[in-house]
């Protein structure tokens, strides 16, 4: 080696040039790692039976829903091509609007892309200086985010606990005088433990403090008797009561929509057309989603929505039963069920385990559970054959007993 080599080789190798943001995404990712919180994109296996959709009652390919969106394309097109308040407003978005505030028992609906814009859009338009949102704690994620972005305060009630929402009401009255303006936002039924809000009782307590009420009917709209909660409830033409709604679940299309009553419907349609942001800058829900979602509204029946009740009857009745998960099945109000798990990295063997047998289930694990413990969630649909899924049902019990004791 010459004298050259030998001094190169003695100069160690320049350290790679700084990057904080391929650091940091690493740190992320190890984080992720030691609390078991990995996640991945994921589809449903071919003949696998499905126990983690919202595809509630199996509207998603009917045939007859399938062909109203390929009409709908031929007819208008793949895309809306713009927002709303541009070119995107074509036929079937008023005809959709006027078939959801009719199926809800509702005075109007103002349709948006998704669930979650409607989410946003509605929570933004209420939202300003001197407002109060007052979210329930185990409230949907998009509600959190709209009401983070709308510029009121915000303020998160413990979950179902009605008596510290009436006294954050009271509170913003006193500091902000009687024509301070309050909302709070609620889940007819919770999308994680699938427990019901008393719509009756937080619309009552609303009323008397001039507040609104935001429902999220997301796990609700098409999967319950009469087709609304908020219908059943007695609220449909209450006023002061707000409705949000995706078509992506029971109706297993694509859109969310917000649906109002009362006298002043048409004047809050008219300030979440110009004032909703997720509304004016966003490109409009397309035509096939729209045909799809009308179809499917026409097939949300009592009858269809009589099998999924009674399934998820069964459904609870066989896991209360099973000595495995008699513990550890929360009763769902609809068609969820959720089942707590001892660990994230128990309840994750179980659900790849479940996975390679053909059984898909849901897996929830912090921070996506507002509680903090994991769980398998087991949602049935109208179109699951009664022995089927109770074969399906031991082996989920059976599997959790196994790999999460």
């Amino acid at each position: 080696m010459s004298t050259a080599e030998a001094e190169r080789a003695e100069v160690p190798a320049a350290a790679p040039p700084a990057d904080p943001w391929r650091d940091w995404i690493g740190s992320r990712a190890r984080v992720r790692r030691a609390r078991d919180g990995e996640r991945r994109d994921r589809s449903l296996p071919a003949g696998a039976e499905d126990l983690a959709s919202n595809d509630y009652l199996g509207l998603s390919r009917d045939a007859s829903v399938v062909r109203a969106a390929a009409l709908a394309a031929r007819a208008h097109g793949t895309g809306a091509g713009a927002s709303r308040v541009v070119t995107g407003t074509h036929p079937l978005l008023h005809g959709l609007e006027a078939d959801l505030a009719r199926y809800a028992g509702r005075r109007q609906a103002l349709v948006f892309s998704s669930g979650y814009t409607a989410n946003q859009g509605l929570l933004g338009a209420l939202g300003g200086p001197g407002a109060l949102l007052v979210l329930d704690a185990h409230a949907h994620a998009s509600l959190h985010d709209g009401a983070r972005l709308s510029r009121a305060e915000v303020r998160v009630a413990a979950h179902g606990d009605l008596a510290e929402v009436e006294s954050l009401l009271r509170a913003h009255r006193d500091a902000h005088g009687p024509r301070a303006r309050a909302a709070v936002v609620v889940e007819s039924v919770y999308s994680v433990l699938g427990d019901a809000a008393d719509l009756a009782a937080a619309a009552a307590v609303c009323a008397a403090h001039d507040a609104l009420l935001v429902v999220d009917e997301a796990h609700t709209l098409a999967a319950v008797p009469g087709g609304s909660a908020v219908r059943a409830a007695g609220l449909h033409d209450a006023g002061h009561v707000l409705v949000t709604a995706t078509l992506s679940k029971a109706l297993g299309a694509q859109g969310g929509a917000v649906l109002l009553g009362g006298p002043s419907a048409g004047a809050w349609r008219e300030h979440l057309l110009n004032t909703a942001r997720t509304f004016l800058f966003d490109t409009a829900l397309a035509p096939p989603a729209a045909g799809a979602a009308r179809r499917a509204l026409a097939l949300a029946d009592e009858r269809r929505i009589g099998r999924l009740a009674a399934n998820a009857e069964l459904a609870h009745r066989l896991l209360a039963a099973h000595p495995a998960t008699a513990d550890r099945v929360e009763r769902g109000a609809g068609a969820v069920h959720s089942v707590r798990m001892r660990t994230p990295a128990g309840a994750v063997r179980a659900a790849e385990a479940l996975r390679e047998c053909g059984i898909a289930v849901g897996c929830f694990r912090p921070p996506s559970v507002p509680d903090g413990i994991a769980r398998l969630r087991i949602t049935v649909h109208a179109d699951h054959g009664r022995r089927r899924l109770a074969r399906a049902l031991e082996a989920v019990a059976q599997t959790i007993d196994r790999e999460d004791p």
